[in-house]
């Protein structure tokens, strides 16, 4: 066996030319091949330890994924309209940290439908040449651009219109529930502006004709690396449950699926100090 130790953060995604999604969990400054590990036994252990995945420092409590409550208090990328990018509040001066903001929030952002289970509307950086990253942490396994917006506080704000009529939230026990349905993710997308346009013409008077870009791409279809799907769904916490272990039968989203119907969120626990033992 063979085992790896330290500080995880959230597994970076990616597609092969499949599509299929591809996992590697940073631990320390390792990359650990996740889909190399499916169908063989792992074992999981929390050392007791949590250190913030910004400034490094020890924290007995993680908040907002992996950060220490100053950082929390401090950082713009911590601050409430990172949920809510419709509340952005740049132009009023009160950024916590306004070079941050000019970086990620005053650039184009994408406006997207997505299969997760059901159908769903979201927001990403990058949508247009290949795979948004935000699509295969979601466990989406179809995704459609829609519209390319000038900012961030615009997609918030365009994503909040079209939720009135369709959900923004993705079920994450019926993402993991086996095989989604597909959807025509374009027919969903004609309906949909049908019914948002009057909220639709509403923003683009506000912000301009050119604020708001529909977008015309296709379809795009994402596989995951599953062999068996949870029957009936048992959620492991690393705060209770300190080690674990079983036959890793999947990954989706961010969730590892091990046998016994259990599953991770490996996200969750960002800054956490595990040991990862593997078959050598």
């Amino acid at each position: 066996m063979f085992v790896y130790q330290g500080n995880i953060q959230k597994m970076q995604v990616s597609v092969n030319i499949n599509n299929q999604a591809q996992y590697h969990l940073p631990i320390d400054d390792l990359l650990v091949d996740m889909n190399a590990l499916i169908g063989k036994h792992i074992s999981l252990t929390y050392e007791g330890t949590i250190n913030c995945v910004h400034c490094n420092r020890v924290t007995k409590k993680s908040f907002s994924q992996g950060y220490c409550y100053p950082c929390l208090m401090r950082l713009a990328q911590c601050d409430s309209c990172i949920i809510k990018p419709e509340k952005c509040h740049y132009h009023e001066g009160t950024c916590r940290e306004p070079e941050w903001g000019e970086a990620h929030c005053l650039q184009s952002h994408f406006v997207y439908l997505a299969n997760t289970g059901a159908a769903k509307v979201g927001i990403t950086r990058h949508a247009v040449k290949g795979v948004s990253s935000r699509w295969i942490d979601q466990g989406a396994s179809q995704a459609l651009p829609i519209f390319r917006v000038t900012e961030r506080k615009l997609s918030g704000l365009v994503e909040t219109a079209l939720a009135k009529h369709i959900s923004d939230k993705t079920n994450w026990r019926t993402m993991l529930k086996g095989h989604i349905a597909p959807l025509d993710l374009n027919d969903v997308k004609n309906k949909l502006l049908e019914q948002a346009k009057p909220e639709l013409d509403e923003l683009m008077q506000k912000f301009g004709l050119q604020s708001i870009s529909p977008i015309d791409a296709e379809q795009i279809e994402i596989d995951y690396p599953v062999v068996a799907y949870p029957a009936k769904i048992k959620s492991i916490n690393l705060d209770k449950e300190m080690a674990f272990s079983g036959e890793l039968k999947g990954i989706k989203g961010q969730y590892l699926l091990l046998d016994g119907d259990r599953v991770i969120n490996i996200r969750k626990y960002s800054g956490y100090k595990l040991s990862l033992e593997v078959p050598a």
